[in-house]
Order: C-alpha cells, then structure tokens, then sequence
C-alpha cells in the first residue's frame, strides 16, 4: 500500500495539485506570508522562458529535417498555418458573442475619469510604445543569429528555425552527422525542462497562495462577472470546436483530455503552457503522431494558436466598454476585432503577454481606453490558468488534427493507446533514450 502511495505521490501532476491546494490554504490563513512566496511562481516563469527558445528552435529544425524534403515540411506548414488562422478566428468570435450575450461589465458604471494610467504602466514597455521601423513584418526578421535567443522572441525564432531546417535538408548529405548531434541536443534540451518541471509543485504553491494572499476571493466578486464569461467561452469552445475536430480525428474528447491531464494539471498550477512542450511532444508521438509532424506543428502552435489567449482578447475590450458605458458601433467592434486578429499572432504565451498585446492594440486603435485594462488586473490571475490551459489543449488538438489532415496519424495506435491497450505513456521510462527511440520508430513504421 505504502509504495502504490509513493508511486502515486512521485508523478509531477500530483504534487502540482497537493501545490495548489496548499497555496490556497496560506493564502486565506496567512495572506501576508502568501504574497512573499510569489518569486516562487516568477523564478519559475524565468527557468521556463531559458529554455522554452532553445527547444522550440531545435525541434522545428528537427521537425523539417525529420520531413525529408522540403515539399512534405512546406506541407505541413502551409495546412498548420491555415487550421491556426480558422481556429483562433473561432475563438475570437465565440469571445464576441460571449461579451454581447451575457454582457459582463453591465452595472459596473466606472467612469473613464477614474481609470489610473499608471495600473498598466508595466505593460507599456518597448514593444507596445515603440515605432517599428519600416513594414511590420520586418520585425520578424532577426537582427542577428544570437539576438532571438537573447530575447527570447519565438516568432524570430520560428523564422531561423525555417532557414536552419531547409539549410540542413540541403547538407545533411554531406554532413550526415549533424542528424546525430541535432538528435543529441534535443534529448539535451529536454533532460533540462525536465528538471526544470520536476519544480512545478513550488511554483503552483507560490502563484496559488499570491493570488489568494493578494486580492482575496471577497474584493474579487464585482470583476467575478468576467471570469464567469470567459469559462463560459472556453467551454463553448472546447465543447462546439474543439470536439468537432477531434471527432473528425475519431477521437473522444473526454478520452484525449485523460490521456493529456497530467500536463493539463501542471499548466494550470504553474500558469505557462511552454512548462510541459518537452513532454506534450513526446507524448503525442507516442499517441501515434509522424515525429516530424509534431514537431513542425507543436512549437509553431505555440505562438500562433494561442486558442484562450484570442478569446479573452476580443472579451476585454468589449467588458472594459461595458463597465465605462461606452457605446461602441458595430463599426467600431468589427475594426477592433481585425485589429485584434493581426496583433494576436505575436502574442507570448507565457504570463502577461495577453495584457502586452492588448495594450499596444488599445492604444494604436484608442476606441476603448487602455487604461481600463487595469479594471481587470486583480482577476486576471483567475483567467491566466484558462488562457494557459485552453492555449496547451487547443495546441495538442492542433497536432492531432495536422497529422490527420496530412495522413499521419496512425488511427488504430491513437485508440490503441486511448482505450489502454498498449502499455500506457511512463514519463520515467520516456526518460530513457533506447526507450523513447523505440517508441519514435513504432509510431513512423505504423503511420
């Protein structure tokens, strides 16, 4: 009994859970102590974003090379790039209607003249304020080989990875050992967000416990109207689309959400999806996904398939209107929503990105004051979990149908593997190299 206990107590999602729970138990007994704990959480975040650049460049480079040629990875690209577009499209429609239908900042009646400036003084840095020099899509063209790693910019990132995939398509003939040194850096990258990962239960117990310590459940109920909004669209979302496309996949919702609930549990205490890539990627080969579809699709769904962040931001706007009693035309609405749409695509998965990019939105397109954004701060930890939630399963969702829309996903292994009849994934025994090729080599050999 006593080591079926530990067994249970020894997987990363549990002791996230036993995190939570006890970062919620300080927050109401001792909010003070709470609120110190917060570099917890923010050391994390920090360990997360140093490596999260390093692996996604490392797997799309491995994803194309892993292609073969560069017909099969511009494929695969092109119908990733397509089912993005159409599902944060959905998103950001289904956050529309929420706001219109249940109407969350009525009653509010806050007036403009209230708002303080300085509230989102945090989320005004240098890539909401500052100019761009010349078209903006030079922006996604890196200044140096260095200098997106330093600044950890994932769309940069994504553009070098695209040359350094094609460029090892073109010598890896002559330089065939770069396969094995590129395969060797990817088990590298992932030992390291491993360990990083195994100090998830701290950083659940420190963001958990601010949240509490802080703001309190009581002084949150007026700014409770938008958290019930927004999980009434994530809902709508999973349930209406998200459902529909795994149905055409000929999975089970309730099956695949089991099969991911580990990282599910990790993201939501920890409050960054990028904190379970490493594993998502291999889990998902395992499912029955092509290798080298997961890693073109996943890591690029990372910055361009953030599924919560596009609903929550269409909802903002609109609840900010609402509280202030703006009445916004549906002229007004639409332009916001287009707007919304292009500025979306370079939002950062990690906390406070959705905040940065509603900013500098708000402020190039000032129909709705920026800074009512600061309305919505003291809940807004509450919607972080949904946004990191619905961005990893909409990801994971995203991979599956790629592969199926591409003829590379094995149907019978992905039952299979859902129903229990193989033997179910093991992070553990995932650790050993001779282990996780074997299972690489079934899941390409049976698509």
């Amino acid at each position: 009994m006593e080591s079926r206990t530990f067994k249970v107590l020894a997987h990363v999602y549990v002791q996230v859970l036993i995190g939570v729970v006890a970062g919620l138990a300080l927050g109401v007994i001792d909010p003070k102590l709470a609120v110190e704990l917060k570099p917890l959480a923010d050391a994390f975040v920090k360990l997360i974003k140093m490596c999260v650049g390093p692996v996604v460049f490392f797997a799309v480079v491995h994803g194309i090379n892993s292609a073969g040629n560069l017909q099969t990875a511009g494929r695969v690209g092109l119908k990733a790039l397509i089912y993005f577009e159409v599902m944060t499209t959905f998103a950001m429609l289904i956050g529309w209607g929420v706001g219109e239908l249940l109407q969350p900042g009525a009653g509010l009646n806050i007036h403009p003249s209230d708002l303080d400036p300085a509230g989102i003084s945090a989320f005004t840095g240098s890539r909401a304020a500052a100019p761009t020099a010349g078209p903006t899509w030079m922006a996604f063209i890196p200044v140096s080989l260095f200098d997106p790693f330093v600044h950890n910019d994932i769309i940069q990132l994504l553009v070098m990875a695209v040359f350094g995939g094609i460029a090892l398509l073109a010598v890896k003939e002559q330089v065939p050992q770069l396969n094995a040194i590129l395969d060797q850096v990817m088990q590298w990258l992932f030992g390291i967000m491993r360990m990083v990962t195994r100090l998830a239960p701290l950083a659940a117990f420190g963001a958990i416990g601010f949240t509490v310590g802080k703001f309190g459940i009581a002084s949150l109920l007026p700014l409770m109207k938008l958290v019930l909004a927004y999980y009434v669209g994530v809902a709508v979302f999973i349930v209406a689309v998200l459902w529909t496309v795994l149905r055409w996949c000929r999975v089970g919702l309730v099956e695949f959400l089991r099969y991911i609930r580990e990282e599910i549990v990790i993201v939501f205490g920890t409050i960054t999806s990028e904190a379970v890539m490493p594993r998502l990627i291999t889990k998902l080969e395992y499912l029955g996904c092509k290798p080298d579809v997961v890693r073109i699709v996943l890591p690029t769904a990372y910055s361009f398939n953030l599924d919560g962040t596009a609903l929550y931001l269409v909802l903002a706007p609109l609840f900010i209107a609402q509280a202030l009693n703006l009445d916004l035309s549906w002229a007004d609405k639409l332009s916001l929503f287009v707007l919304l749409m292009l500025t979306s695509k370079g939002a950062a998965g990690v906390t406070g990105g959705v905040l940065v990019t509603l900013v500098s939105t708000m402020l190039a397109h000032p129909i709705v004051p920026a800074a009512g954004l600061a309305i919505t701060l003291g809940v807004d930890r509450f919607l972080n979990e949904g946004r990191a939630v619905v961005n990893l399963v909409g990801n994971a969702v995203a991979t599956v149908a790629i592969a199926r829309w591409d003829g590379s996903l094995n149907t019978a292994r992905v039952r299979a593997v859902l129903e229990g009849r193989v033997p179910e994934y093991d992070e553990n025994a995932l650790d050993e190299p001779s282990v996780k090729a074997s299972i690489v080599r079934r899941s390409q050999t049976m698509a």
